[in-house]
């Protein structure tokens, strides 16, 4: 017990890093339970979009990105404007509402900020457009 205090003692640096990044793991993980969005496989969203005709599909890249291509359908919001463009989709809190990023992260912050909003059917597709792409799921540039 005497050598850990020691070792503590000669390496703060090292205890303070693994402070910040347990913080930084339990704050993820708590994020994670406690959020109200499904993450959602690309084939469980094709039948999602295919079973609710006004299902609303986001894309929360930015514009140049989307241009370059996008799930048929969906509407652009980065994330970076989405607070202030949240009000022209508010008619559609209670159906399903489907965000994407290139990965799945940003989107995730998204989903947040539409459950808090008040949106009731809230999925991220899980790995975002990456993940669709390497399921051999179509895209447009129109």
């Amino acid at each position: 017990m005497e050598q850990m205090f020691e070792f503590v003692g000669n390496h703060p640096y090292l205890w303070i890093g693994l402070a910040v990044v347990s913080m930084m793991l339990i704050k993820t993980e708590y994020e994670t339970r406690t959020s109200q969005s499904v993450q959602i496989i690309p084939m469980n969203a094709i039948r999602l979009i295919n079973n609710n005709d006004d299902a609303l599909i986001i894309d929360v890249r930015e514009s140049s990105e989307f241009a370059k291509g996008h799930i048929k359908g969906a509407i652009n919001l980065p994330l970076s404007s989405f607070k202030d463009k949240l009000s022209s989709i508010s008619k559609s809190k209670d159906t399903a509402v489907l965000t994407y990023c290139n990965s799945g992260a940003t989107s995730g912050k998204a989903c947040r900020l539409l459950t808090q909003a008040g949106f009731s059917n809230v999925h991220n597709i899980a790995g975002g457009i990456n993940n669709w792409l390497e399921a051999k799921l179509p895209i447009t540039t129109k």
